[in-house]
């Protein structure tokens, strides 16, 4: 292969790309990232790129305008430096729940984010479990959009836990839970929800059976922790004996994973799209690893090979 593969890093997630080059067996990319005295964004390419293949890993996580920035200016400052192709790898797309209109005079910032990739420079983009699958087509550029759910089945899977029952904890999220039932051979059960505000939800009522079964609630991503913790105390009330969550991004905002310490919950089992630091952690958060994930998807569109492949 012509073309060298390189891997650079901002600063939302270094241990995951760090996870990735390992997988790759190939260093991390030098770049220095800081600020100028009125704390404009300073950043260098420390190592030559011209003519290399190479891939940006950032997290759209919190700080999120600050590391999208950082993305931006990384993407620009290869661009300038000569790299033949940039992939943008997103484990967490951000502002992905703003992807359509709900009310007069509101923005589609998703579509601004996607707009704002592209005019920076990035060539494609590799991202994971985006929360409206609709996001694909806002970029004019090829997306790869991989699933966690593969990697979060196959650890469910080998707790060995019996009698299972996957739950939806909202109707939107069906499609989701019940691929993920069929991966783990189980039954499933859907909650209907009503929201109050952005940060709080009313359980109406379930449609399964869920007494005396291990109920796994199955979601795209963990923010507040306000639906799930509403739909354990649910699944509780009506008689499951366990409940576990899994969901691909922790973003645990605010006291997020202090509330899910309270007790309803056995276990939840989240991934590394966004780095979880050990203040949030705890016995009963389980967090897995994304990198092999993205580090044979890289691999692949390094060598021209199939993404779709590892799907199937």
């Amino acid at each position: 292969m012509s073309q060298a593969l390189q891997v650079f890093s901002g600063t939302s997630n270094r241990a995951l790309a760090q996870e990735i080059c390992d997988f790759l067996q190939i260093p991390l990319g030098a770049a220095s990232i800081d600020r100028f005295p009125n704390d404009e964004l300073r950043l260098r390419i420390e190592q030559n790129v011209r003519g290399s293949d190479v891939f940006v890993v950032q997290s759209m996580s919190e700080p999120v305008d600050q590391h999208i920035m950082q993305l931006l200016i990384m993407i620009d400052a290869l661009r300038r430096g000569s790299a033949d192709r940039i992939t943008a790898v997103v484990p967490y797309f951000a502002y992905a729940k703003q992807e359509k209109k709900t009310a007069p005079r509101e923005p589609i910032s998703a579509k601004l984010v996607a707009n704002l990739l592209t005019v920076a420079g990035a060539d494609r983009v590799l991202t994971v479990d985006l929360h409206a699958a609709a996001i694909e087509g806002f970029f004019d550029i090829p997306v790869d959009h991989l699933r966690g759910a593969a990697l979060l089945a196959d650890y469910v899977h080998s707790l060995g836990l019996q009698n299972l029952v996957v739950v939806s904890p909202d109707a939107g999220g069906v499609a989701r839970a019940n691929d993920f039932r069929y991966r783990i051979g189980a039954s499933l059960a859907i909650i209907a929800k009503q929201r109050l505000r952005p940060d709080a939800v009313e359980m109406i009522e379930m449609v399964g059976d869920v007494r005396g079964r291990t109920a796994v609630i199955v979601d795209d991503m963990i923010s507040t922790g306000g639906t799930l913790l509403e739909a354990a105390h649910l699944l509780r009330e009506r008689g499951a004996a366990a409940v576990y969550v899994v969901a691909t991004h922790a973003i645990l905002a605010g006291n997020a994973a202090e509330r899910m310490r309270s007790g309803v919950l056995d276990r939840a089992i989240l991934t590394n799209t966004i780095a979880v630091p050990p203040s949030k952690r705890g016995e009963s958060l389980t967090v897995l690893s994304v990198a092999p994930l993205l580090g044979e998807a890289i691999r692949r569109i390094h060598e021209n090979m199939s993404v779709s492949a590892l799907f199937t």
